[in-house]
């Protein structure tokens, strides 16, 4: 089957696109191709490449598409060749009917940039229909008295096809009687016309038969035959006459069934059966006789049926009126179908799209859609707009066709979808609209970070507690969906130098759950401080931070620790109470510490155990050993304390101190020595009882041989002043630290304290059994040691006995200082 293009008056192949306009939606010429009706799928219609002036690669580049007129598409385009193909078989009679020329229009749009051009394909109709009458047996009744040339009007054959391949002319079989004539309507339809050559005669022959040929123009012709059959009739002097040889009548196109379009009248000057007369419809057209029905007797022409101006816009109704003798006449009802606005636009989706990114640029196609108006005139003329408030516009491409592009940025996160609705109007009174809805569904991107719920999380970790412990857990959120919302948490590596609470801390990265790695002691550590990350899994990742802060809560594992006195038991014996000692005197201070904090460190004294318990007392918290009572003669010269110190934990834990506590009179080194040796059995404790009395009178005699140099000294000093003794030298710098020594003494007397300026110390002579004290003091200024008094070979030391200072006292005649 030949394919051809139709003939354009511009020189070559007239079907080139003049101008195409970008996504202004300007108008370009329409583009024409033709193909015969019925051509077969995958025939070849144009190369539309090269009347674009653009190569198959670019086609394919811009994603050229096919948006056709209708519903249906009967054309495809390929891509990668550039030709028009036909994609289904069309039957010009069912898309077209009688109407010529028979078109089929869409839009060939190109995109990046956006651009688009109309083309209509006509379709060339081929003779694939006969000729057919609908009546095989048509009858004439005509009177005898006819006379020759008269003209009687016969029945058309009926031919869909259009043009040549109509019905041309018509042809009767031999007969002695008629010719016939074809002639033309201004329709263009053919129809035949019997003339009469011969006067009938009804006694000679009362019938008159032959046959009638339609034949078309198509090649080969194609023909339809039917008989026809005159019946001769007596004599009529009259024939009827019309009041008018053509009618012309509007009727709306929303008329009802049986609605009157015209009266038709004739008259006939015969009388009695010859002079009446009855109407007919002659059927030259199937739409005749299924549209229109006339009164035999009245003439009304009425409908049968609702008339549709989109299908028919005017018919051409051809009336006999034959009287009682079988004499006619015939008129022409010209009826036009005015058109009202009775067709809503019709909007067609063409290309819709199901997901849109929301980080689309303006001006992003949509979807594609075109707007068609069966009607005429205003009725038939459109106008679009989108109902609501939306991010998107309406742009108008060429003909009857729109893109819907974006307007603005969108965003995911605040709508997720959009029911995007297009309203259609027409023009026409009352105005007439079509609305159709697309649903526009937005795909995300990753454009939104994790957010944790909390800039700085607090938690709380107990020392000691095992690996694996769940601190707490972390939370984040991701405004995007799918991959993008995906969070995974993760510890931030801390710079080298900083302390790595990774070390002792871990992240689940699903879930966030926060564990300790190895028990924490909170002696070592008691705080952590780390920077966490919230990371999404789209890509790029998107991240936020947030601050963990762990406090180590402390636990009571560490028992307390005693500092004074030392526990390697140095100290044990070096607390010396006065006999004199009155109820509150202090005696020692129990120092003690706890690694712990809070409640766990706070400490309290209380006596454990004690020689005579009713002697001496502990303060709770501040551990001081002072006497509970004044010391009488009658206790114990040594004594042993056990302080028990104990913490507020639970459960608590203990740490004890012992004392070793002698009363003296006062302080020599024979008691401090006494005080130092250790605890022995009840007997052992007697020996020492005794031995420690007589370590007391001993030290009596000492204390007051030293009163006794001291006021020798004193003398001395006294004398020296009145210049009575010039010899001794810097007697006011010995005077100055005797009254030192003075005071120190007057303050052990007066706090009750012991006076930390000295260090005494004991010892027994084995010989005589005397005893003899020696003290240290610092070394005075003078170059000149006083009396008595060697370097007791540390530096700054010297080393001082009364005796020998008595001695050399008496050969000078001065008194040793104390």
């Amino acid at each position: 089957m030949e394919l051809r293009k139709r003939e354009e008056p511009l020189p070559g192949r007239a079907l080139f696109v003049i101008l195409l306009l970008c996504v202004s939606g300007g108008r370009a010429e329409t583009a024409r191709y033709s193909v015969p009706e019925e051509a077969a799928r995958g025939s070849l219609v144009a190369n539309i490449a090269k009347d674009l002036g653009l190569t198959a690669e670019e086609l394919s580049t811009r994603q050229v598409r096919l948006v056709p007129e209708g519903e249906k598409q009967y054309f495809q385009l390929d891509r990668h060749t550039g030709d028009l193909v036909v994609r289904e078989q069309m039957d010009r009679e069912e898309l077209c009917g009688q109407s010529e020329p028979c078109l089929v229009r869409f839009d060939v749009l190109l995109e990046g940039p956006l651009q688009s051009f109309r083309a209509e394909v006509s379709l060339t109709d081929i003779n694939d229909h006969a000729p057919v009458f609908l009546n095989k047996d048509i009858i004439l009744k005509i009177s005898e008295t006819t006379k020759p040339k008269a003209r009687f009007l016969l029945e058309s054959a009926q031919d869909p096809d259009v043009g040549n391949n109509s019905v041309q002319h018509y042809s009767i079989s031999s007969n002695g009687y008629f010719h016939i004539y074809t002639r033309q309507r201004s329709d263009g339809r053919r129809h035949a016309e019997l003339m009469l050559d011969r006067e009938l005669d009804r006694e000679k022959q009362a019938e008159v038969a032959f046959s009638i040929t339609a034949v078309d123009g198509g090649s080969p012709p194609r023909s339809g035959t039917a008989v026809i059959h005159v019946v001769v009739l007596d004599a009529n002097d009259n024939i009827p006459v019309f009041t008018q040889s053509l009618y012309k009548v509007r009727v709306l196109e929303n008329s009802s069934e049986d609605t009157l379009v015209a009266v038709v009248s004739a008259k006939d000057l015969d009388s009695g059966m010859n002079g009446e007369i009855a109407y007919s419809i002659v059927q030259n057209s199937e739409d005749n006789r299924e549209t229109f029905k006339i009164n035999p007797e009245t003439g009304q022409i009425r409908l049968k049926k609702t008339l549709d101006y989109e299908e028919t816009k005017t018919y051409e109704i051809d009336v006999q009126a034959t009287d009682g003798g079988g004499l006619s006449a015939n008129c022409k009802v010209e009826v036009e179908v005015q058109d009202v606005n009775d067709n809503a636009p019709e909007v067609t989706i063409t290309s819709p799209t199901s997901s849109l990114s929301e980080a689309a640029p303006l001006n992003t196609v949509v979807a594609l859609f075109s707007v068609r108006d069966r009607d005429s005139g205003d009725n038939g003329r459109t106008s679009c707009e989108l109902l609501g408030e939306q991010p998107f516009s309406i742009l108008p491409l060429v003909g009857e066709a729109y893109a819907l592009v974006t307007l603005e940025a969108l965003d995911r996160e605040e709508v997720s979808e959009y029911n995007v609705t297009v309203r259609a109007s027409d023009a026409g009174t009352p105005a007439l609209s079509t609305s159709e809805t697309l649903l526009v569904r937005l795909s995300d991107v990753n454009d939104n970070a994790p957010t944790f719920s909390q800039a700085i999380y607090s938690m709380v970790l107990r020392e000691n507690k095992p690996a694996g412990t769940i601190l707490g857990r972390l939370n984040a959120t991701d405004a995007d969906t799918g991959e993008n919302a995906r969070v995974s948490y993760m510890l931030v590596p801390t710079p080298l130098g900083v302390s790595a609470a990774r070390s002792f801390l871990s992240v689940e990265a699903e879930s966030g759950i926060v564990r300790a790695l190895r028990p924490v002691d909170y002696e070592e550590v008691r705080a952590l401080e780390v920077t966490v990350r919230a990371a999404d899994g789209g890509s790029p990742a998107l991240s936020a931070e947030a601050l963990l802060r762990v406090l180590v809560r402390d636990e009571n594992d560490n028992a307390p620790v005693v500092l004074h006195p030392p526990p390697d038991g140095s100290a044990a014996a070096g607390e010396l109470v006065p006999r004199w000692a009155q109820a509150g005197y202090l005696v020692a201070k129990v120092v003690a510490v706890d690694a712990d904090a809070g409640q766990n460190a706070w400490l309290s004294y209380e006596l454990a155990k004690a020689t005579e318990p009713g002697l001496f007392r502990v303060g709770l918290h501040s551990g001081e050993v002072r006497t509970a009572r004044a010391v009488t003669e009658r206790d114990a010269p040594k004594h042993r304390l056990v302080v028990l110190v104990r913490d507020r934990g639970q459960p608590p834990r203990s740490a004890t101190a012992t004392l070793a506590i002698a009363l003296v009179n006062g302080f020599s080194e024979a008691f401090l020595q006494l005080s130092q040796a250790p605890a022995g059995s009840p007997q052992q404790e007697e020996g020492d009882h005794d031995l420690l009395t007589t370590y007391l009178i001993a030290s009596l005699c000492c204390v007051s041989s030293l009163f006794l140099v001291f006021v020798a000294a004193f003398s001395g000093t006294t004398l020296c002043k009145g210049r009575l003794c010039p010899a001794l030298p810097n007697s006011s710098a010995r005077s100055s630290a005797d009254s030192d020594l003075t005071a120190d003494a007057r303050d052990v007397a007066g706090r009750g304290d012991l006076w930390p300026g000295y260090h005494y110390e004991k010892y027994l002579t084995s010989g005589s059994g005397q005893s003899d004290f020696k003290f240290l003091r610092p070394v005075l200024p003078s170059p000149q040691s006083p009396p008595g008094c060697a370097e007791a070979g540390r530096g700054d030391m010297l080393e001082c006995s009364p005796q020998r200072a008595g001695q050399k006292g008496a050969e000078q005649g001065t008194a040793a200082p104390p």
